[in-house]
């Protein structure tokens, strides 16, 4: 059984215009997608800026209201789940943003950003041992325990990086959406977070959607690959047939853009 299904999935934004305010349109950010997601898979989503890509991470953890369609995860419908329904699914539903810089709060330490979720999903859970597990999510990230007590301003890009997969981390979830968690990361960085990833991957049976806008960038983390555009998918096959074997033109087109090493 697939951790993931999502059918006909569309989320559209309002337009408003006119004196008293009223909607003169709306933007069809992401209409009629479906997909699955297989548990211990990486699946990788890609497409241009604006494509819609990232309305459909936000809006299969529904951190977006879906406007119509069926999101199913681990076999429960969630379309329509109340925040309070939706509330015990949060520690299985994680994600990784794209800015590690705008994405971890300045003025909280790393003990308090890492550990916040674990006050509100294990509260039976002391002092100690968030401490405890605090320092463990570092270690596994490659950064070290005593890193709990500095704020986010004393890091680089990539270790705020992993300081947010830490985050995600920290209440054992089953699927994690990565929202282009390399695009603001030096290339030399960009590979040693993706291997990380690899790595957490194997070690904690995660399962991923890559949200990426560089094909380059997925070819080494994907079992298989959605290409999307205007918000709709227009391919998706394996890893190894979209880039060897592109039929889109639009795939065409993002093949053909990815840099050649020299």
């Amino acid at each position: 059984m697939a951790l993931l299904e999502v059918k006909n999935l569309k989320v559209y934004f309002p337009i408003m215009g006119g004196v008293i305010r009223h909607k003169v349109g709306e933007v069809k950010a992401v209409d009629d997608v479906s997909f699955t997601i297989e548990a211990g898979e990486t699946v990788g989503l890609v497409g241009e800026s604006g494509s819609g890509k990232t309305t459909v991470g936000r809006a299969v953890l529904r951190l977006l209201e879906p406007t119509a369609g069926e999101i199913r995860f681990d076999g429960c419908d969630i379309t329509n789940a109340s925040h309070h329904e939706l509330r015990p699914l949060r520690k299985q539903m994680q994600m990784v943003f794209q800015d590690p810089f705008g994405s971890l709060n300045p003025r909280m330490t790393i003990a308090s950003i890492v550990g916040e979720a674990l006050k509100i999903h294990f509260v039976q859970m002391d002092r100690n041992a968030r401490r405890d597990r605090i320092a463990e999510l570092l270690r596994r990230v490659g950064l070290k325990p005593e890193h709990m007590n500095r704020y986010p301003h004393e890091f680089s890009g990539g270790q705020r990086q992993r300081i947010g997969i830490a985050r995600a981390l920290a209440v054992e979830p089953k699927f994690i959406v990565c929202d282009e968690p390399v695009s603001a990361l030096d290339v030399s960085v960009q590979a040693a977070i993706i291997n990380l990833m690899q790595d957490l991957q194997e070690q904690y049976r995660l399962t991923y959607l890559f949200i990426a806008h560089d094909l380059a960038v997925v070819e080494h983390i994907s079992d298989r690959v959605l290409v999307m555009t205007q918000g709709k998918i227009v391919e998706a096959a394996s890893a190894e047939d979209i880039y060897s074997r592109p039929q889109h033109a639009y795939t065409q087109k993002l093949i053909a853009a990815v840099p050649k090493a020299f």
